[in-house]
């Protein structure tokens, strides 16, 4: 009778546990499937909305420049249909504010705050909206600035990115444009 139980007892144990190591298997296989999946969406994500606000905090800039206060860019009058423009700009920008509260983590989704509200003030101040305060416009383009470097430091340590996003490469003096010179 041991003779015929150990052998089967054997194949039991063996299909229990091949049964147990697949399923492992399995499990892991699929969760990875999943964090790759979550991991390109909140990656897509994260590079839209950093593209929308940096693209929406130009045309503030060019606004800006057209109200004086700011040189530089290309002078952008706040024309009706510029200004509609800019509300749809800043509708996709919530929209996708929306998407990295879904799929974004704490830290990144916070710093994406800090930036709109950044951009906020730079709308204000292109728009000429009063504020309480005083604002200057070079003060709260450089806020923006740093809020968005901080909010892609975030980002990409969300994402596993390491290392800083890049060094600092200082632009020669003799480049730059001479102060009053326009194009």
């Amino acid at each position: 009778m041991t003779e015929r139980i150990l052998p089967l007892a054997g194949v039991g144990l063996g299909a229990l546990l091949s049964f147990l190591v697949t399923s492992l298997n399995e499990r892991t296989r699929w969760r990875r499937q999943q964090s790759v999946r979550w991991d390109e969406r909140r990656l897509t994500a994260y590079a839209e909305y950093a593209h929308a606000v940096k693209e929406l905090a130009a045309r503030y800039h060019r606004v800006a420049a057209a109200r004086g206060l700011v040189s530089g860019p290309v002078e952008l009058e706040p024309t009706p249909d510029v200004l509609a423009e800019l509300g749809e700009m800043e509708a996709r920008r919530s929209a996708l504010s929306e998407t990295l509260g879904l799929l974004g983590d704490t830290e990144a989704n916070t710093a994406s705050k800090t930036v709109d509200h950044c951009l906020w003030r730079l709308e204000c101040l292109a728009r000429g909206v009063p504020m309480e305060g005083e604002h200057d416009w070079d003060e709260a383009f450089q806020d923006f600035r740093a809020a968005r470097s901080r909010y892609v430091e975030h980002a990409r340590a969300s994402l596993g990115v390491p290392g800083a996003v890049a060094r600092d490469v200082p632009w020669s003096a003799e480049w730059r444009p001479a102060p009053g010179a326009s194009s």
